[in-house]
């Protein structure tokens, strides 16, 4: 399942769209996933923090049972109960 979480936000990473702010910070944010976005004093910055992002997107949806959208092929089945994460 490891494997299947880093293609997910490989994919994930490769739509992401990237703006500057007027503070000078950039925001991240990935087409399709909705909440999904975040913000750094560097693309790179953004970028790291939009991978933890994604990944706390993901646990929380998997957690209550929620579909995870494809991202060029990739998808994470959620089962359909609910599932107790750490």
């Amino acid at each position: 399942m490891v494997d299947m979480f880093a293609e997910y936000i490989r994919a994930a990473l490769a739509k992401a769209d990237y703006k500057i702010l007027d503070n000078g910070e950039y925001v991240a944010t990935v087409p399709g996933l909705q909440g999904v976005w975040a913000t750094g004093k560097t693309v790179e910055g953004a970028r790291t923090e939009l991978v933890e992002v994604i990944e706390g997107w993901i646990a929380v949806r998997l957690r209550l049972g929620l579909p995870i959208p494809s991202i060029d092929n990739q998808a994470i089945e959620a089962s359909a109960e609910p599932i107790a994460i750490g």
